[in-house]
């Protein structure tokens, strides 16, 4: 009988113990986009950047020295005069463009022609099919 006393009140004792502890639980969101607090958005924008194992691909641009750059500038400088000085020879001048008609600069196909929304260059890549239309209006 003793020990179904001792038993009784150690129930009593536990439940006592639990009902003193226990809380009321309550959901608050911890996304603000979701109605959690707006302090919350730099701590998750921070966990998904550190979860990220994504990188965006490098520029070949950025990578190369000041001296490499130097040496395609100038390379975009000497053909750039070079079609310049083509296309006078071809057309008597740049400020002429009136002249209608075909050209043929390599694999460059380059047909200059009027119509109603001004005037239309055509350029066709004829190793691999690439076509532009540039249309300088009236």
């Amino acid at each position: 009988m003793k020990t179904i006393k001792l038993f009784f009140v150690t129930v009593v004792f536990l439940m006592i113990g639990s009902v003193g502890f226990a809380q009321q639980f309550s959901y608050s969101p911890l996304n603000p986009a979701f109605g959690g607090d707006t302090f919350n958005y730099n701590w998750l924008l921070s966990s998904a950047t550190s979860q990220n194992k994504l990188t965006a691909p490098a520029n070949q641009r950025d990578q190369e020295s000041e001296l490499q750059k130097f040496g395609s500038n100038i390379n975009r400088q000497v053909l750039s005069q070079i079609s310049r000085i083509l296309l006078q020879q071809q057309l008597g001048g740049l400020g002429n463009l009136d002249q209608e008609g075909t050209f043929t600069y390599g694999t460059l196909n380059v047909e200059i022609f009027q119509s109603d929304e001004g005037l239309v260059i055509n350029i066709l890549d004829t190793s691999n099919g690439e076509e532009t239309q540039v249309i300088v209006p009236n």
